[in-house]
């Protein structure tokens, strides 16, 4: 599999998707159009955001083909050079996904190889479930589950800081109760600017910030760039 699973599209004050192209063309080398997947946009359209990622897919020479002008979505996949997801609502985006039968048709394509890029909604959606979004559940999918291309959970635009005033739960006590209530997932805390690439058997994170770990029974810990990342496999 060729997965490039990254925790948020924009960093503060940059320009829409300008951190992590230059990622997304290495891991793109070679294709010259993407299936893309707007699900997850709510407030603005399928064609808004299919225009917005090819303004900045242009960049690296890949032409943009949004799933939703499909007359059979499955059909697409089974045909894509590469998939690509993008972020908004997880749950917007994981009940279309289910409603098109995508989840196990895009499976079945990125273990054949196929490369896969995703961010924040697309990065959960490549995860056993959707239940590690930070996303409030505006519409009601089949079910939590999704394509399950890895074996981990992502919790994308982890944050430790708590608002001051803020008597509600941490993002960390909320994962904590993920773990407990599954206890043999991992959860990977992904803070924004870093994504995961797995290539060739190997997965690595890639960013200037760690990435922590929740597991039950274990503490809560970080792993940094370069770090060996195999027990997530």
């Amino acid at each position: 599999m060729k997965l490039l699973l990254i925790s948020n599209s924009t960093n503060a004050g940059e320009p829409y998707l300008k951190y992590p192209i230059a990622r997304i063309g290495e891991h793109l080398a070679g294709v010259k159009e993407v299936v893309f997947i707007p699900y997850a946009a709510v407030t603005f359209s399928y064609a808004e955001y299919e225009r917005k990622v090819q303004e900045r897919f242009n960049e690296i020479g890949v032409k943009v083909r949004s799933i939703h002008r499909e007359k059979d979505p499955r059909k697409a996949i089974r045909n894509a050079e590469a998939i690509c997801v993008g972020g908004g609502n997880t749950f917007a985006l994981a009940k279309k996904m289910q409603e098109q039968g995508l989840m196990s048709a895009i499976l079945k394509r990125v273990k054949e190889g196929v490369p896969y890029v995703g961010w924040s909604a697309g990065s959960n959606v490549c995860c056993p479930t959707i239940c590690t979004t930070n996303d409030m559940p505006i519409v009601e999918p089949q079910s939590f589950k999704a394509i399950g291309a890895v074996k981990f959970q992502i919790n994308p635009h982890y944050l430790d800081a708590n608002p001051e005033g803020h008597a509600g739960e941490t993002r960390e006590q909320r994962i904590e109760e993920y773990i407990e209530a599954n206890p043999r997932r991992y959860v990977v805390g992904l803070r924004e600017g870093c994504m995961l690439r797995y290539i060739n058997g190997k997965l690595e994170l890639i960013g200037a910030r760690p990435m922590r770990i929740f597991k039950k029974g274990v503490e809560a810990y970080e792993v940094k760039a370069g770090d060996d990342l195999s027990f997530l496999l």
